[in-house]
Parts: C-alpha cells; sequence; structure tokens
C-alpha cells in the first residue's frame, strides 16, 4: 500500500474482526515496535503497551465494556442521536450504532486486546494541558493501528471500558499511576479490504488564517 491508501483505508474494524483465527503475538509485536517511532514530548516516551491474549482476562475486559457499551447506546450522546435533524447523517450513525453494539457483545472474544497507557508522577493525573499530556501517547496509537493494518490486522479505536477505569486497572493490575488511554481490539480482518469513509468536504471544516 502507498502510504496514502494506508492513511485512508485504516478504519475502525468491528463487524469484521476474525475472532476464530488466533493472532501470532509477533505481528502485534511487530506494529508496537513500529508504535514506538511516534512522537511524544521533549522524547520522554512514558508509554507501556499492556497486550491482553489471556482469555480470561479478555472475557473479564468485555463484560466491562459490555456495560460501559449498553450505558452509551441508552444515552442522548449515542451514535444515530446526535444527528437527528439530519436524516442521511442519522442513517450513517445508526450503522454505526449496530456496529458498536456487535462489537460490545463480541469484545471478550476478540484475540488480542491492546491498551495503551501513559505514566505520571502519581496517581492523580496532572492539572493543564490534558491535550499535551495525552499527545505523548495517542499518536503512538494510530501508529500502532496503522502498522497494524499494513500486516493484515484489523483494529478498533475504543475508549468506552474506561467508564469502569478503575475496575480494567485491577484485572490488569496497573499501578496507580499508570492510566489507560484506550482498548484497541486487534484480530485478523474477513473480506478483501478497506475504502475510504465518507467525511465532510475539507472547505466545510478548513479556515485559513483566521476563523
Amino acid at each position: 500500500m502507498t502510504p496514502e491508501e494506508l492513511l485512508t483505508t485504516t478504519r475502525t474494524v468491528r463487524k469484521r474482526l476474525d475472532l476464530t483465527r488466533p493472532v501470532p503475538l509477533e505481528l502485534v509485536k511487530h506494529a508496537l515496535q513500529v508504535a514506538l517511532q511516534a512522537p511524544s514530548g521533549s522524547n520522554t516516551q512514558r508509554w507501556h503497551w499492556l497486550v491482553i491474549t489471556d482469555p480470561g482476562q479478555r472475557a473479564e475486559l468485555g463484560k466491562l465494556y459490555q456495560r460501559a457499551c449498553r450505558e452509551y447506546l441508552d444515552s442522548p450522546r449515542a451514535a444515530g442521536k446526535l444527528f437527528a435533524d439530519d436524516p442521511e447523517r442519522s442513517k450513517v450513525q445508526q450503522r454505526v450504532g449496530s456496529s458498536v453494539e456487535y462489537l460490545a457483545d463480541k469484545m471478550g472474544e476478540v484475540p488480542v486486546h491492546v491498551i495503551p497507557c501513559l505514566e505520571t508522577n502519581s496517581a492523580d493525573l496532572p492539572a493543564g494541558n490534558q491535550a499535551g499530556l495525552w499527545g505523548n501517547l495517542l499518536p503512538a496509537v494510530w501508529s500502532y493501528m496503522l502498522a497494524a493494518r499494513a500486516v493484515t490486522l484489523g483494529t478498533a479505536w475504543t475508549t468506552l471500558h474506561l467508564a469502569y477505569e478503575k475496575e480494567a486497572a485491577e484485572i490488569l493490575g496497573l499501578p496507580e499511576n499508570v492510566h489507560q488511554a484506550a482498548l484497541i481490539p486487534t484480530a485478523f480482518y474477513t473480506g478483501d479490504t478497506f475504502k475510504p469513509a465518507a467525511r465532510q468536504p475539507l472547505e466545510d471544516v478548513m479556515r485559513l488564517d483566521r476563523w
């Protein structure tokens, strides 16, 4: 794939994750090795990556994710409810909601869970610029997803389990000063490939020089 193709066809994969095919750990480690080349503030590299393959732990995380997802789907911010005045957009978001619900039911069966974490100096997140803080980790998470796609793995960006972050931390045995950023289910995907998604026109979201 060209860089442009990789960047425009790396999708959040939910219904097309292959739940039956084992994922070689070497592929995950390769994608993480690529991710470690991402930028971090002042080159601190205070990231940690939990790779969960144990069936019992995946099942427990899956239960937390499912519980959080049910609460999300019942909330006003759920996919499909935010664009009630835009029938076309609402239709797309309803499909997203369906796939979110599917993944919630299957999360515990996904072969690999990758949980990127950020280490801080204490149990409390530092006050101030949260964008700068999480910017030390999130570019590397996206790099992992791109690198996984390049070796024929599908991933999904999910954060719903963070509604139960403490419970997840107990399952994972995390120190208090290590904070989870996401849960990236990782598996081979079914079907052939992916295509770019529909997005807003650039003219609607770009401003030149001033708002």
